[in-house]
Formats: C-alpha cells, sequence, structure tokens
C-alpha cells in the first residue's frame, strides 16, 4: 500500500490492467451482485433531483421499489446502498437497443440533462474505497464478472489508476491523481509494475 494525501492505495491498483469491456460483459455489475451500490449521504439528494428526469424511463418494476423504499436502502451491512429490483438490479439500470446495461443517470447526464454523472462508487469501479481509521482505503476490486475487463486491458497496456484517471480525480483532486502518477513511475523504475 502507498499513502497519497488521506489514502491509502493498494499496489493493485498500479498492478492490476483494467478496461471496461461492455460488448462483452453487458453492463452486469449495475445488476449482479446481492445489494446496490454504495452511496455516501451527500448523493441521496442527487439521486432524488435525478429521479423526475429519469422517472419515465425506469422499469416499472423499478418505480415501485423508488415508491415503496426510496431511491436508497441500509443493505446487510448496514451500508447506505442504491434500491435494487428482484434483489439484483439497480433501480436506475435500464438495457439499450443492444441489451447492454446502463445506467439512467449516466445516460442522462451524456445527454446534458443532469449536472450529475452518478455515484462515486459506480465511477471509481473497480476501485473500492474503505476507511482505515482517518484514511480513505483505496483498494482494487476483483469480480469475475469484470474478467473481460482485465484482459482488455492487458491487451491495451491499461492499468486501474490510468483508466479511472477521471473518478479519481473527481474524487480525491488533480494534485492527488498527479502524485498518484509519480508514485506508478517511482514503481516502474523499481520494477515493480
Amino acid at each position: 500500500m502507498v499513502l497519497i494525501g488521506d489514502a491509502i492505495v493498494s499496489f493493485a491498483m498500479f498492478q492490476e490492467y483494467f478496461c471496461c469491456n461492455p460488448s462483452h460483459c453487458k453492463g452486469i455489475c449495475c445488476v449482479e451482485g446481492d445489494a446496490g451500490a454504495p452511496v455516501a449521504m451527500d448523493e441521496v439528494e442527487k439521486l432524488e433531483e435525478a429521479l423526475p428526469i429519469i422517472e419515465h424511463e425506469m422499469t416499472p418494476e423499478a418505480r415501485a421499489v423508488v415508491e415503496a423504499q426510496g431511491v436508497v436502502y441500509c443493505d446487510r451491512d448496514g451500508d447506505l446502498v442504491t434500491s435494487i429490483v428482484n434483489g439484483k438490479d439497480c433501480v436506475f439500470a435500464s438495457r439499450d437497443e443492444k441489451g447492454c446495461c446502463i445506467c439512467l443517470i449516466e445516460k442522462a447526464y451524456n445527454e446534458g440533462r443532469t449536472a450529475w454523472r452518478k455515484p462515486i462508487s459506480c465511477y471509481l469501479y473497480p476501485a473500492r474505497l474503505g476507511k482505515t481509521g482517518d484514511l480513505t482505503a483505496v483498494n482494487f476490486h476483483k469480480w469475475d464478472v469484470c474478467r473481460t475487463a482485465q484482459v482488455l486491458g492487458r491487451r491495451k497496456g491499461i492499468r486501474a489508476y490510468e483508466f479511472l484517471k477521471e473518478p479519481l480525480i473527481e474524487r480525491f483532486g488533480k494534485e492527488w491523481y498527479d502524485e498518484l502518477l509519480t508514485v506508478a513511475e517511482e514503481l516502474k523504475k523499481q520494477n515493480m509494475l
């Protein structure tokens, strides 16, 4: 692990290759798992603000879940997560014409209908944030459904920290990311990458 600012970054973030490959995985990360995506308290209001913009695109089942319990719930670990349909699908997930799962909030963002992209936990994936005392832990999450993303990342020579440049800057800032790049260069010089 490497300390950068107030974050401890796992070596796996530097070592692992990653490049999302939705043509193969079909965006399954939005519908697999046993809970919704982690949400920070300040993101709940943003989810609620996005709701009227995308509600008409949500499935009837997703709208019913949101009406019954809201945009978030506490999972079995007590973490705040996006609401899900049938125990797995994020309420904000939909399918495009190719059958690929998409985030309706991000779709609205890309179309200029909202100023917020999506929860930072989604934007940062495969990085997962945790707490170690007063520090934020930045870990690489390995998941079988993302195996093709690791293969594509290796083929293209894209490491996880490179793939996640924009969300890491959004979460930690440009100065922090520049320091992370300096650490990566040092690791390369030491033949650790």
